[in-house]
């Protein structure tokens, strides 16, 4: 029997999933697959019931019923309505610095301007937790980096988000590369990163068996660590709002005006719904209640107008909006690839934002084996760290990014714009780019068992380094913005250091310690051991009625159970579409990826999202693309998989525009 972390149920075990008996033995330590990475280690399945089963985790404190659209249950507003701090930003770096907020007496808004948290770079990255020995000594960065790496194998045992400290190996495969190892191993001792140490070409094949022939040795950082970016920012979101943060999400901030000094800020924000909210409402006044969640009074529909939210160049979603302000004594700038625009509301254009788009592959979990670290080229002293190859928390092997930079600036007017040779890349150029240079690190590898692509934005700027810090001349205004690799890792370094400044900025809440705070979370997915017992349920409407929700797979490929789905929506963030709960639960990261035309797990997480939440089935958000970012077809078929064993030939070249 498995204990359910998120629901306290149990769920049998029995029939084992079909796979090769070399394959069984390369999924036993993926995370989830009879057992669990926890605090940086790994927990064998029989021991996770007894030793991290949470009981008392602040999301007891949350009631039955599911959120309403696009915000948290609660208000932490003050009697007058303001806050003491509201963040602008809801990914990895916003998200910890509500969590370390929430242990204070402090009252937090953080809102966020797309349809749920985690929805930026942080969602788009190799999710490694980097020692920071390649940042350069006395950046920012390298303030940072190192001081969080450390933070997290105590931070998984409290909000269990799955964190393996598995290491990382820069290869070397020339004589040159031993010189840039020793540079890095020096730098990396300068940045206060403990353990590294250069490894001989008979203790890498030891390490990695897989890795290429040519390569004559590595340096090894023990201390990297393997995430999965957006389950950790859930987790950090979730466990700041289970202690008082309120979270808005679909609320784009289009100006703030005022200071600390002049009685505290003032945030003008759109809050847009897709189209299909109003086009379900009967009249404006009733779109309007729909938008604001319920708190517009009648006639109050007349404010809401038509709205276009691009969460990154040449991307666009459209809606309506109303208009909504709040007000605060203080504001956390963490707004990813928009913090340069935020930071301009005040006044703050010393730098600007120049967005670098990263391309990822993922190949099945039957290719996992093939890294045990994280593995990276040498590092080029211009293109930087290079396409990476490494194994998923979750067991699936993981291929890039690519580093290309998307906008250009217009010699003439001095402005940025889309570079269109970036946007009208061949699909074919950029994944024979990826595959190819990952077989010089990794040659083994099946290139038919992709899976899965996908994409993410960085937040470089002009700078060359992090914006951290208070803003000069804005009193209150804090900038957490601009942070691109290694954000992830320093993450909760970074978040302890914002309330520290807060609190000199003169916050006082900040500096009072909340009783009553609550550090432990239950993790959503429950650890399993084959799929025995687990019930696969009819595709009628009615299913759930039928069937016990600890033991009805919602997921073939991902061994998904209804529970999982029903306590991902009864948990404190808003949930209103099958991409939230593909983030909180995997129902549909798997093998066939929630083809319709397979087992149609899409289709039957809406349904349980639609009856958890109350709304029509129509309401509830689908997959936004039909496939992935460069694959044309949500299911790899055969010639599809021939294709790209072709384009993975490593003897090829491919230059990629835009290649920073």
């Amino acid at each position: 029997d498995q204990w359910n972390w998120g629901t306290g149920r149990i769920a049998d075990e029995g029939l084992d999933r079909i796979h090769s008996e070399a394959n069984v033995a390369v999924l036993n330590n993926a995370h989830g697959d009879g057992g669990a990475f926890v605090g940086g280690e790994w927990v064998d399945i029989e021991d996770v019931a007894s030793q991290f089963s949470i009981k008392d985790g602040s999301n007891s404190r949350v009631g039955c019923g599911a959120c309403p659209r696009s915000r948290s249950r609660h208000t932490a507003a003050k009697p007058d309505g303001s806050y003491d701090v509201i963040i602008i930003g809801a990914g990895c770096i916003g998200s910890a610095i509500a969590r370390e907020l929430s242990k204070t007496n402090a009252s937090v808004l953080m809102i966020e301007a797309a349809d749920d948290v985690t929805q930026g770079a942080t969602k788009g990255n190799s999710g490694i937790i980097h020692a920071g020995f390649d940042d350069k000594p006395g950046s920012v960065r390298a303030k940072y980096c190192w001081a969080g790496n450390q933070m997290f194998p105590e931070l998984d045992k409290e909000l269990h988000f799955g964190f393996q400290r598995n290491g990382s190996l820069v290869v070397a495969r020339c004589e040159d590369d031993l010189k840039t190892l020793q540079e890095l191993m020096e730098r990396g001792e300068k940045n206060g990163v403990k353990n590294l140490r250069i490894i001989e070409q008979e203790e890498l094949r030891q390490l990695e068996p897989h890795v290429d022939r040519e390569a004559i040795a590595a340096l090894l950082s023990p201390d990297a660590g393997t995430i999965t970016p957006y389950e950790y920012t859930i987790a950090l979101a979730e466990n700041a709002c289970d202690n008082g943060v309120e979270v808005r999400t679909r609320r784009e901030v289009v100006s703030i005006s005022g200071n600390k000094e002049q009685g505290g800020f003032t945030l003008t924000v759109k809050h847009w719904e897709p189209p299909g909210i109003v086009d379900a409402a009967i009249g404006d006044a009733v779109a309007a209640m729909n938008l604001d969640g319920g708190a517009a009074g009648a006639g109050a529909g007349a404010s809401a107008e038509p709205w276009g939210y691009s969460p990154s160049p040449g991307t666009r979603f459209t809606g309506v909006a109303t208009t909504e302000t709040y007000r605060a004594s203080f504001v956390v700038n963490a707004a990813g690839t928009a913090s340069d625009k935020v930071a301009a509301m005040v006044g703050d254009n010393k730098w600007h934002v120049k967005p670098r788009m990263g391309e990822y592959i993922l190949l099945n979990k039957n290719q996992g084996h093939q890294a045990k670290h994280v593995l990276f080229p040498c590092p080029h002293p211009v293109y930087g760290k290079g396409v990476l190859v490494q194994s998923t928390l979750w067991g699936n092997l993981i291929l890039g990014p690519t580093a290309r930079d998307t906008m250009r600036k217009n010699e003439e007017s001095g402005e940025y714009e889309i570079d269109t040779d970036v946007r009208d890349e061949k699909q074919d150029d950029i994944k024979g780019y990826i595959l190819s240079k990952c077989r010089n690190l990794v040659p083994g590898f099946d290139a038919g068992e992709v899976i899965h692509t996908f994409a993410g934005v960085r937040a470089k700027n002009t700078t060359g380094d992090w914006i951290i810090g208070p803003v000069e001349g804005v009193p209150g205004f804090v900038n957490a913005a601009s942070i691109d690799s290694p954000g992830i890792a320093a993450s909760p370094a970074i978040a302890v250091a914002v309330v520290g400044m807060l609190a000199e900025a003169g916050c006082a809440a900040a500096l009072t310690r909340d009783p009553n705070f609550n550090p432990r979370r239950a993790p959503l997915i429950a650890p399993k051991k084959g799929l025995a017992g687990l019930k696969f349920s009819k595709k009628e409407s009615d299913y759930w009625k039928e069937t016990d929700p600890t033991k009805n797979v919602i997921c073939k490929c991902e061994r998904v159970t209804e529970a999982e789905v029903i306590d991902a929506c009864r948990r404190s963030l808003p949930i209103d579409s099958s991409q939230a709960i593909r983030k909180r639960t995997r129902a549909g990261m798997g093998h066939c990826q929630g083809d319709p035309d397979n087992y149609d797990c899409e289709a039957r997480v809406r349904a349980i999202i639609a009856r958890e939440t109350g709304q029509p089935m129509e309401l509830v958000g689908g997959r936004p693309w039909p496939a992935s970012s460069l694959m044309p077809k949500r299911v790899v078929d055969e010639d599809a998989a021939a294709h790209l064993r072709v384009l993975s030939d490593p003897s090829k070249e491919y230059v990629l525009h835009g290649a920073a």
